[in-house]
């Protein structure tokens, strides 16, 4: 009975669940927009029909992707204090509720005719009623409640890890779906009925069966002791001393350090999150044009490999967990991305394609490490809350940096087609430093400690 209480508490089959059905309309709307362009310029000459259709698809996802990345920003922060002082299950519960809505209207859009404009009110939907941003700050609070703090690197790179497989099972399957039942309904019909199960599936789950953790230990408790322990000790002896004075700066060393810690991995966070999503922008562009000219096979292939990070990540945290301090396996996993993506600069072959990936094979372990270390500094009663501004600064960088860096590459494409991994690698760089600073203040701090306690 306990096992069954405590596997009530997985977050694991929501993530699962929800990233099968995202796959699977991921490539049910792309496939979509590509048609109903298709059929809208089909008047056109042969030879214009690709560039223009091409044209018009890339423009409908500028649109789309602004609107799915700015809107949660009006409803986010509020879900997520919803989460902290009401219910845990609400920043889960309301975002999975937006999707089944968005999703259900691109099956209407299928069966009824509409126009793909109305995909642009679905995307207002998914983001008004919180969306990924909300969704995933849940799903890390929730992991973060119910797991000590050192495991909580180990317990984040789990659900990142299931997240990951759960997307590479959805991506392969969703090619079969699509095109699978086509002499039957309409295309894309099966494959989007498959994602709103998914989400009714994953809904009915969080509602009925999903249990909120009891929570572990929190670190500013463990602080808080630590400071009245240290506090008492100098003043003992100043006492047996004969000195009257009280000991402030014992009592105010606490607080500093792990405000400007906060604020560090903040930093290191988004600028770590902008050297990846510029890359990962522009890398499938890279690819299709030479030297690479990769065809539709390859570009599987290349899809297939950028999941396996999510594996030899998890391993990593695994191995790394038990020997050293959560900062230096970020910084492990900076250097990872940071040197693949100076390889990837230099690419001309296929075989180099595959080095930086290797390369890269502990990229993953950074963020969801940052909001372990995150956890450790704030109370229980706020990981929804500093989650969500996490993830908003990520999603508000993310829009942000996409459109630079596709800028950037159109204006060096004739000069160096691979200055925009050069940039990346120079920003993974930068992240360090940051970092450098929240290990050297852990450091400080550490050896306060000793010295109060001896």
């Amino acid at each position: 009975m306990v096992g069954v209480m405590v596997m009530r508490t997985w977050i694991e089959p929501v993530v699962a669940g929800s990233q099968v059905a995202s796959a699977f309309y991921d490539t049910a709307l792309l496939l979509v927009v590509k048609n109903y362009y298709n059929q809208t310029n089909s008047t056109a000459p042969s030879h214009a029909l690709e560039d223009a259709q091409q044209k018009a698809v890339s423009n409908f996802y500028i649109i789309y992707n602004l609107v799915l990345g700015l809107s949660p920003l009006v409803s986010a922060y509020g879900l997520s204090k919803l989460g902290d002082r009401v219910h845990r299950k609400i920043p889960i519960c309301f975002p999975l509720l937006g999707y089944l809505g968005s999703k259900t209207l691109l099956l209407l859009l299928i069966l009824l005719g509409w126009p793909i404009e109305v995909m642009y009110g679905a995307a207002a939907l998914n983001g008004l009623t919180g969306g990924f941003t909300t969704f995933w700050a849940g799903v890390m609070a929730l992991g973060s409640l119910g797991s000590s703090e050192s495991r909580r690197s180990l317990r984040l790179i789990i659900i990142e890890l299931v997240y990951g497989l759960a997307g590479f099972l959805g991506s392969m399957a969703s090619g079969y779906l699509f095109v699978g039942f086509n002499d039957r309904y309409r295309e894309g019909t099966v494959l989007v009925g498959c994602s709103i199960a998914c989400y009714a599936f994953c809904l009915l789950y969080s509602i009925f069966v999903l249990t909120v953790p009891k929570p572990a230990a929190s670190c500013p408790a463990k602080a808080k002791s630590a400071e009245e322990v240290g506090s008492q000790l100098p003043a003992h002896k100043e006492a047996a001393a004969g000195s009257s004075q009280p000991s402030e700066s014992s009592s105010s060393t606490p607080v500093s350090p792990s405000k400007l810690t906060i604020i560090m991995l903040f930093v290191a966070a988004i600028l770590y999150d902008l050297a990846v999503v510029g890359a990962m922008n522009v890398l499938p562009l890279f690819l299709l044009r030479e030297p690479l000219s990769w065809n539709a096979v390859q570009i599987g292939h290349g899809n297939a490999a950028g999941y396996v990070i999510f594996i030899t990540s998890f391993l990593g945290v695994f191995v790394f967990s038990k020997y050293l301090r959560d900062i230096t396996m970020i910084m492990i996993g900076v250097i990872s991305f940071s040197a693949g993506i100076l390889i990837m600069a230099f690419v001309r072959w296929t075989f180099l394609f595959y080095i930086a990936r290797a390369v890269m094979l502990f990229a993953l372990i950074p963020l969801p490490t940052i909001r372990s270390m995150l956890s450790k500094h704030v109370e229980g009663s706020s990981y929804g809350k500093v989650f969500v501004l996490l993830q908003l600064s990520l999603v508000t960088t993310g829009v942000v940096t996409s459109t630079l860096y596709n800028k950037i590459y159109q204006n060096t494409l004739n000069w160096y087609s691979s200055f925009c991994f050069i940039l990346s690698f120079l920003v993974g760089c930068l992240t360090l430093l940051p970092l450098s600073i929240v290990a050297i203040k852990q450091r400080s701090t550490t050896g306060s400690l000793q010295i109060l306690t001896e």
